[in-house]
């Protein structure tokens, strides 16, 4: 039984870090597509590519984008893969 519920946790665990993962993957091709049509549209405008007004959305966009891929993939290098498993362990163990 403990086997069963152990691989319940972990698949659910990998389904979780699968929906953030997709979520990282939409957000950066959104980011693409948008910041691509901006500047076609300037290049078609006639605006100066040197012109910094036409890329503020594309630099603050891209610093949020930057954190939303920082908080998927840096959390496991910095911490390990079961670091929350063990805090959790040591908090429960505190608490008895």
């Amino acid at each position: 039984m403990e086997n069963f519920n152990q691989n319940n946790i972990k698949y659910l665990e990998a389904a979780k870090r699968v929906k953030r993962l997709k979520g990282f993957y939409i957000h950066a091709v959104v980011y693409f597509l948008v910041n691509l049509f901006i500047v076609i549209q300037n290049v078609k405008s006639g605006a100066s590519l040197s012109n910094m007004d036409n890329y503020w959305t594309a630099i603050f966009w891209g610093v949020g984008l930057l954190g939303h891929g920082m908080s998927i993939f840096l959390p496991n290098m910095i911490m390990g893969k079961d670091w929350e498993e063990r805090k959790i362990r040591e908090l429960m163990d505190k608490n008895k």
